[in-house]
């Protein structure tokens, strides 16, 4: 089904060139401002950056082209975070991609506190890694498992279950 929905994003061109509407940008940016994280309206619906409407009550959502960008983001910016230490740039790609999972859903501060999955995996201890990572809150958090199961299997094995 993801697979899918990627391949239909990708494939769709924007409907107007981004270059139109100049004027009209500026002066809704100037009206509606512009906030980085979400927050109530004036009328309490929840909205994003300038104006964006996302409150389901008023049928505000994003779209998956939108979701697909904003995990690209996620992703990229994740990565880079992660690059200046060698317990992940020592990973192989499997294993980078867990740990970049991991800070999409908890930060690298969070991450950063897992200091004896770090341990483990700066001695490749795959099997130690992966009890750490379970042994945790953020595990129980995790109320099916199944998250939690299966980064622990791609922590373990170095490939998707």
């Amino acid at each position: 089904m993801l697979k899918e929905i990627f391949k239909k994003v990708l494939t769709r061109q924007a409907p107007v060139p981004v270059e139109k509407y100049t004027d009209l940008k500026v002066k809704l940016m100037e009206h509606e401002g512009r906030r980085h994280s979400a927050y109530q309206d004036s009328k309490g619906y929840w909205t994003i950056g300038i104006g964006r409407l996302i409150d389901a009550r008023k049928g505000g959502k994003i779209t998956d082209e939108e979701m697909l960008y904003l995990l690209d983001n996620d992703v990229k910016r994740s990565a880079s975070e992660l690059k200046p230490f060698t317990w992940f740039t020592k990973q192989d790609k499997v294993r980078q991609e867990v740990l970049i999972e991991l800070v999409i859903s908890m930060g690298l501060g969070g991450l950063r506190g897992f200091k004896k999955m770090i341990a483990a995996l700066e001695k490749k201890d795959y099997v130690q890694a992966g009890r750490e990572l379970v042994d945790s809150k953020w595990a129980i958090q995790d109320v099916s498992h199944s998250r939690s199961t299966n980064i622990r299997f791609r922590l373990e094995h170095g490939r998707y279950s």
